[in-house]
């Protein structure tokens, strides 16, 4: 079986990334149905996929990403439009599927896929409904287990004895899982002790596990201040798209009479209007989670490593 794998790699060098990157765009489609129909508890298996209008798909209107650049973002049976992140969705999980491959061994790579699918349908549920639903937080704490059960090299043990490497591996995974969980919820409880208010969902500290488990208690702690860096700089770059487009919106209409508030009640406002508003914290979490997990695991490793040699002094 190896030998005919390394033939038809050796052959057809982009036969596995090709069919990775198709293979991530079917599974994007599914993810789709998943993130549209499992927060309203509908089956993700029947009905068929359907227009909105009710009627049916057929096949040849359902390929992944390319239906919708032929059909221009309209329903064949209809004409009514569809959104844009179907395709998006797709190709991103064929993306992250064709670099899980290009980067990992194989048991790594289809455990990253794994890992790579929970994140995606836990992120875009999240900012759609504020919630995460417990088959992709629980569900993806016990995936991580099972698959650093079976393919030890998840977490680097990739040694002779395939049992013990799997032992450990599975440990590295549930240590992961733990840390990251239990640090998460206490910094929301402290969060929610300053601000009088409920900080963190109790999903966040659920999904902080499943991440634990595919990248360990390093990947998690990273996780969650990655994940506080990257929601600062995307509220950062919301108030100023805020900012132009008022600005866009002055320009084309001036003759629109303005408010006689100042400048700087105008920006009081804006930043109002962010506190005290619930801002989904999962995607940020995933986002992190997959930097680490395929660009900065080394480097962060490596970080915590000097860290213990300066303590052990």
């Amino acid at each position: 079986m190896l030998d005919q794998y390394a033939l038809v790699d050796a052959q057809f060098p982009w036969f596995f990334p090709l069919f990775a990157f198709i293979f991530g765009a079917a599974i994007g489609s599914f993810l789709n149905v998943c993130i549209y129909r499992i927060p309203k508890e509908v089956s993700v298996i029947t009905p068929p996929s359907h227009c909105a209008c009710g009627k049916p798909i057929a096949w040849y209107d359902n390929v992944p990403i390319l239906s919708w650049i032929f059909l221009r973002g309209k329903a064949r049976c209809c004409g009514q439009g569809f959104s844009v992140r179907y395709p998006i969705i797709e190709a991103l999980t064929g993306l992250l599927f064709l670099l899980c491959w290009l980067s990992f061994v194989p048991g790594k790579a289809v455990a990253g896929m794994f890992f790579c699918a929970i994140m995606i349908c836990a992120s875009f549920i999240d900012l759609d409904e504020m919630i995460i639903p417990d088959r992709f937080t629980i569900g993806g704490f016990v995936s991580g287990l099972l698959l650093a059960l079976a393919f030890p090299s998840l977490h680097g043990f990739a040694g002779n004895i395939y049992l013990l490497d799997s032992l450990r591996s599975v440990v590295v995974a549930m240590q992961g899982a733990l840390v990251g969980s239990a640090l998460v919820l206490w910094i929301g409880l402290l969060a929610e002790v300053v601000l009088r208010k409920e900080a963190m969902g109790f999903g966040d500290v659920k999904l902080l596990g499943a991440i634990g488990a595919f990248c360990g208690w390093k990947g998690a702690v990273f996780s969650i201040f990655g994940g506080a860096i990257l929601g600062t700089i995307g509220v950062g770059v919301y108030l100023v798209f805020r900012l132009f487009a008022k600005d866009n919106d002055k320009e084309a209409n001036p003759s629109v009479e303005t408010s006689v508030k100042t400048d700087a009640e105008v920006d009081e406002e804006q930043s109002d209007a962010l506190i005290g508003k619930q801002v989904p914290f999962g995607p940020m979490l995933a986002a992190a989670g997959l930097l680490y997990f395929f660009f900065l695991h080394r480097q962060v490793d490596r970080y915590f490593a000097d860290i213990a040699i300066l303590l052990s002094f």
